[in-house]
């Protein structure tokens, strides 16, 4: 699968936040985003994932996804940074939002949503749910047509170290499926899933080679 993202750009009135963003990437792989707060990191992804409109293109496999909805929903989840979820709904029920029962029953045995961990808060209210269960759920639910590429905002954002590992688990295992990931991060852990990074900075996105120098990395935001 290779998939191209060609000259994404967004204004709001005369500020341009994205600028001919461009980049590829293809099956198994993942794409790290990293850039300061406010520099158009989760406007690349709202866009990508058909929330937001922009100008540009974005194929897989020769097929361009933007203009035809139901093919950007078949080839593409999305998990932003905020729960996407109906808190007076238990987590079940949030399911079965986007998962007809049977297969949200046949996920929960040994599919997508077993390897997340969701059977054990199913019943749950989700604003009764942790962090950590919120965001397994929200990604649960981006997987519904198990798409084969997912875009996740800081999916590690806020959670304990153990919540982190679960999810990152999760991602290391659909990558080696061949699911392609593109992520916007702040955080170490995620970065040792990239495989390719870029700096967004000024509404540009510029290729990183991250050596896990951390410091130096810091400094180049």
């Amino acid at each position: 699968m290779k998939i191209e993202i060609k000259g994404i750009k967004k204004s709001y009135g005369k500020k341009e936040i994205l600028k001919d963003i461009s980049f590829s990437s293809r099956s198994g792989k993942c794409v790290g985003v990293l850039g300061k707060n406010g520099c158009g990191k989760s406007t690349l992804l709202s866009i990508l994932a058909g929330v937001q409109k922009g100008e540009g293109s974005f194929k897989i496999d020769g097929h361009e996804l933007f203009g035809s909805p139901a093919l950007l929903r078949r080839n593409v989840g999305y998990v932003p940074q905020g729960t996407p979820l109906i808190e007076e709904l238990s987590a079940r029920d949030n399911l079965l939002l986007w998962y007809s029962r049977g297969d949200m029953e046949r996920e929960l045995d040994g599919g997508v949503l077993s390897m997340l961990g969701v059977g054990s808060f199913l019943k749950t209210q989700v604003s009764r749910l942790s962090g950590g269960m919120k965001k397994r759920l929200s990604i649960g639910c981006a997987m519904f047509e198990h798409p084969p590429v997912l875009l996740l905002d800081e999916p590690c954002a806020a959670l304990d170290i153990e919540c982190k590992e679960n999810i990152l688990a999760y991602l290391a295992d659909y990558k080696s499926k061949g699911g392609a990931l593109i992520l916007t991060t702040h955080d170490e852990m995620e970065l040792s899933l990239c495989d390719e990074c870029y700096i967004m900075k000024d509404g540009v996105l510029v290729r990183y080679d991250y050596d896990g120098d951390l410091s130096r990395l810091v400094s180049n935001l």
